[in-house]
């Protein structure tokens, strides 16, 4: 489906996005993304590179909901990026659109969420990703202060693919391979 890699989509997201943080996300949801995809046998690399540019157009949009992922799709289509990705990209803003079937739209839905509660998990831990583990995020998704941000709804939503236990260990596993990009240890 891509013929893109997760470098060039990475260079692509650089050219729209500029805050640190929000390239972390990205990053960090591509994470995810992969380690999903690797667990329910679906291509990878294809999702990784989903995961890097899902919020592409998040700074240009200026964060209006009414915009996003709609500019994101037309930002992808100008550079190339196959049709079908450029609309997962679309499709993604939940209080847009919905509905999600495809393995792929749900798996983008939960990583989007839980990659920013476990890394919430690692900064409480001293910003050590080695220390979370499922049992960790589990009692803090029970909290709803703790990384308020983070949609349970969404985390939720993996659940007819990979209960929560199994994708709490897929997504801290994930994360680590990258725990450097993220600046945690």
């Amino acid at each position: 489906m891509c013929a893109m890699d997760k470098e060039d989509a990475l260079s692509l997201l650089r050219q729209y996005v500029h805050g640190d943080s929000l390239i972390k996300h990205c990053l960090a949801t591509a994470a995810v993304m992969k380690a999903t995809a690797e667990y329910l046998g679906e291509e990878a690399a294809t999702w990784e590179i989903i995961g890097v540019l899902h919020d592409i157009d998040f700074e240009q949009v200026g964060e209006d909901m009414e915009h996003h992922g709609i500019e994101g799709e037309r930002i992808l289509l100008e550079h190339g990026v196959d049709a079908e990705i450029a609309a997962i990209v679309k499709r993604h803003n939940h209080m847009l659109f919905g509905g999600y079937e495809s393995p792929v739209e749900i798996a983008l839905q939960a990583a989007d969420s839980v990659s920013g509660l476990i890394i919430a998990c690692a900064l409480v831990k001293g910003g050590n990703l080695t220390d979370v583990t499922p049992n960790t995020v589990k009692k803090k998704f029970k909290e709803k202060s703790f990384a308020a941000g983070c949609e349970r709804d969404r985390i939720r939503s993996i659940e007819p693919l990979i209960d929560l236990p199994t994708y709490y260990r897929l997504a801290i596993d994930g994360l680590i391979t990258i725990k450097n990009e993220l600046g945690l240890a």
